[in-house]
């Protein structure tokens, strides 16, 4: 029974961030977090930090593999399920809809600025889960060398409107990172044979 209860809360919790968050994943990075780990304490703030990662570096949309992660983590398979249709059911119910009304829905003026101002506060939505992140990184000499860098990258890539998909940026981050952490297992290594 308490599985259940926590299940639908789960359910719930996700359903209200699907239908109040616009702008996809992203935008949902600091909804989730707010929800999750400040308010029901599902998770920690450096475990929500690695489900983004994954999240991210897995195939499919960033909000549904964190809604099924997080899921499965707090209620099992049961979880991920109900988290997952959660975060999806009011997307698909909203799509549904519109597409019912959808030359009739674009005519309309007010959809046009409505979706204007939408555009603005995903873009802070966006900002504010990227410096929530950076806060609960923690600040150690690699993690900020590539962070800057990545910073670095992407503002150049912009100013030269060069195509270079963030995917490749998550690649190398990662591929980046078991360097690194093979180069500190071969030095501690020869450090014991020491």
């Amino acid at each position: 029974m308490k599985k259940l209860k926590t299940c639908l809360s789960l359910f719930l919790t996700m359903f209200k961030i699907g239908l109040f968050t616009f702008g996809g994943g992203y935008a949902m990075i600091a909804v989730i977090q707010r929800e999750l780990v400040e308010k029901k304490k599902w998770i920690q703030q450096e475990e929500y930090l690695d489900v983004v990662a994954i999240a991210e570096s897995t195939p499919g949309p960033l909000a549904i593999n964190s809604a099924t992660f997080i899921g499965y983590k707090v209620c099992g398979v049961l979880g991920s399920i109900f988290a997952t249709l959660g975060v999806v059911l009011p997307s698909f119910i909203i799509i549904f809809i519109i597409s019912l009304f959808f030359d009739k829905f674009l005519e309309l003026k007010f959809v046009g600025y409505a979706f204007r101002g939408i555009q603005a506060c995903v873009g802070f939505l966006i900002l504010s889960a990227g410096l929530k992140m950076f806060k609960g990184l923690k600040k150690s000499v690699f993690n900020l060398t590539l962070f800057i860098i990545t910073i670095i990258a992407l503002t150049l890539l912009d100013l030269f409107a060069l195509n270079f998909s963030t995917v490749f940026f998550v690649l190398i981050g990662g591929a980046v990172g078991i360097v690194v952490y093979l180069i500190s297992l071969i030095k501690n290594k020869e450090k014991g044979e020491k």
